[in-house]
């Protein structure tokens, strides 16, 4: 694989064999990297409906109260499973419906103190894992590897249709 380099000259250049190769392989490393996501969400033993669940804590931390339909959209989740999920939290206490007051008829989501812990607790797990996973990385290795797999992210934001990008940007910022 060929270090980490400035860009081509544009999108006029001819890519070399070597970069037409690392784009190949990181194509084939994505499907790998998704597939052990799930292994690991299987492998913590949190039922995945729970742990999808949970997962919608973040978004409302982030961004604040939403309507139930704004969350379904801004996660691009069909709306009935996240009706089910945030079910789920709104029983264990994590989130509760708040009357919105642009419209009576109408609730947003809040999360509670109990889910601003329960995110901070994923957020944690995840963040142990990770560091004991890169133990034996150097902290330089660890600093490139951040920066560019967040560029990548931002990229493929970038890449998405103006309506399909995630209304939120993604933290960035270093502790």
């Amino acid at each position: 694989m060929s270090p980490v380099a400035a860009p081509a000259a544009g999108p006029s250049a001819t890519p070399s064999a070597d970069r037409v190769a690392d784009v190949r392989a990181l194509s084939d490393h994505l499907p790998r990297f998704f597939r052990l996501v799930q292994a690991l969400k299987q492998a913590a033993g949190v039922d995945g409906r729970d742990r999808a669940a949970l997962v919608l804590l973040f978004p409302l931390v982030r961004v604040g109260p939403l309507r139930q339909s704004a969350l379904a959209e801004l996660v691009h989740a069909d709306p009935s499973t996240v009706s089910r999920h945030v079910a789920a939290l709104v029983e264990q206490g994590l989130v509760q419906r708040v009357a919105d007051e642009t419209d009576g008829r109408a609730t947003r989501l809040l999360v509670t103190d109990a889910g601003r812990a329960a995110a901070e607790r994923l957020r944690e797990e995840r963040t142990a894992h990770l560091a004991a996973v890169t133990a034996g990385w150097s902290d330089d290795d660890l600093a490139v590897l951040t920066e560019l797999f967040g560029r990548l992210l931002d990229d493929l934001t970038a890449a998405l249709p103006a309506d399909s990008r995630p209304a939120f940007p993604a933290p960035r910022e270093k502790p």
